[in-house]
């Protein structure tokens, strides 16, 4: 009778422990993150791992990321949106721009001076995709938008003051849209992945490239260039490039709805802001590693600026062309994105239109 009543309290007391253990056993979720920035990088130490970090740690240890920088899962950075896509990872973070003309309407935000200010033009660039291009990555689950701080020049062996300085230079540039307008203003544009800048610089394939400061320390830029022409703020920002973050869409649709909810909570404006704003942030270290090795850093004044602006004007005519054969309204997606950018923070200048004139 005493060995009965034993076993009835233990199994009563595995009966209530039940939930609680269940509770405990719910299952980790494992996520592959890719992407083709350096493991020292800003971006990756900055940006992804404390995104990784908050995930994780907001879901309770049930989502773990499995992290691989430098396209340490194979491939090259041209595939990552389609290894998303088809699986082969979960969540990737790349340029748009990679495939030249795969993601028109965002190109908009790649067109010259659009931007100066990258936490404004990633809520921008957020909002737009969401009302105006509502399909543009259809094939993934989108989980932020943003975009770098001001891009400019680095070259090997001369200093660049003028669209005359570029004559006959080889330039790398990241995009369908920055090349076109490195095209316009006179050097000759060669459009490659960032990973391939420090080997391409070496070896003379280029002579200069334009990228922000916060990834020059990641590819030695101021080891191998340095002569550094940055634009006066005043006068508006050269250029900057998009970027995603996103999602196997079958993966994201396989999480239980909490785990939904914590992804939910770190993607969207609020997300693609705070990537924009930090990836910026980074452009100060960047800056230093420069300064550091007293390389010389020239800052195009706004009058100066005018004749690079004047120059490119013809890329964003021929986006627009471009946006109207494919059936689009291109002055009116330039417009939005021109009006999200200045609804978000400080506003981009408008390359066709003059001054005002005093009254």
């Amino acid at each position: 009778m005493i060995q009965r009543r034993t076993l009835l309290k233990s199994t009563a007391a595995a009966a209530l422990g039940a939930p609680a253990l269940s509770g405990l056993a719910q299952p980790v979720v494992t996520l592959k993150f890719h992407t083709f920035m350096s493991p020292m990088s800003g971006v990756w130490l900055n940006m992804h791992k404390p995104w990784m970090d908050k995930v994780e740690k907001e879901s309770g240890g049930r989502i773990k990321f499995e992290a691989y920088p430098a396209m340490q899962l194979g491939g090259t950075p041209v595939q990552l949106y389609d290894q998303a896509r088809d699986g082969v990872v979960d969540i990737v973070w790349t340029l748009p721009g990679n495939t030249a003309g795969r993601f028109p309407r965002v190109e908009v935000f790649e067109l010259p001076f659009m931007m100066n200010n990258a936490e404004a033009t990633s809520k921008a660039y957020w909002e737009y995709v969401q009302t105006m291009a509502p399909d543009e990555f259809k094939d993934t689950h989108v989980l932020a938008l943003h975009v770098h701080g001001p891009g400019m020049f680095h070259a090997k062996t001369k200093l660049i003051k003028t669209p005359d300085d570029l004559k006959g230079m080889k330039v790398r540039g990241p995009t369908r849209q920055v090349t076109k307008m490195l095209q316009a203003v006179g050097a000759i544009p060669v459009g490659m992945p960032l990973p391939q800048i420090p080997d391409a610089l070496s070896k003379g394939t280029i002579d200069a490239c334009v990228i922000p400061w916060e990834v020059v320390p990641a590819v030695k830029v101021h080891e191998l260039a340095p002569f550094h022409s940055e634009f006066d703020p005043a006068g508006g920002a050269l250029y900057t490039t998009t970027f995603v973050l996103t999602m196997n869409k079958k993966k994201y649709e396989s999480l239980p709805p909490d785990l939904k909810k914590v992804i939910d909570n770190n993607s969207g404006l609020a997300t693609s802001a705070w990537l924009g704003k930090v990836q910026q942030a980074n452009d100060i270290p960047g800056r230093k590693s420069a300064v550091d090795r007293k390389n010389t850093i020239y800052t195009i004044p706004p009058a100066d600026a005018q004749e690079f602006r004047r120059k490119s004007r013809l890329v964003e005519v021929e986006w627009m062309d471009d946006m109207k054969k494919r059936g689009l309204d291109g002055k009116k997606l330039l417009e939005t994105a021109r009006a999200l950018i200045e609804k978000h923070g400080q506003p981009a200048p408008a390359a066709a239109k003059p001054a005002p004139k005093k009254k």
